[in-house]
């Protein structure tokens, strides 16, 4: 599955991406990121998730209760 994940500034202290690993099995690959180092932006990354379908809905389930903002390709589903 790929998705642009929107990680807003008051999580970049936080290790969201590392949690989708750690917590719910999947293989997460960075194609493409966008973090300014001053923290004034949210970070943008292009995601390519593997997994089992149950891993997948839980880890996107987590992103949502987290806030942070999802675009899915859905090409990809």
């Amino acid at each position: 599955m790929r998705l642009q994940l929107c990680v807003l500034k008051s999580y970049y202290e936080e290790p969201v991406i590392s949690e989708l690993v750690s917590r719910y099995g999947i293989t997460v690959n960075i194609t493409s990121a966008r973090l300014q180092p001053d923290t004034e932006d949210d970070g943008w990354f292009d995601l390519d998730l593997w997994g089992r379908t149950k891993q997948l809905y839980s880890s996107l389930s987590y992103l949502e209760k987290l806030g942070l903002p999802i675009w899915l390709d859905l090409s990809s589903v």
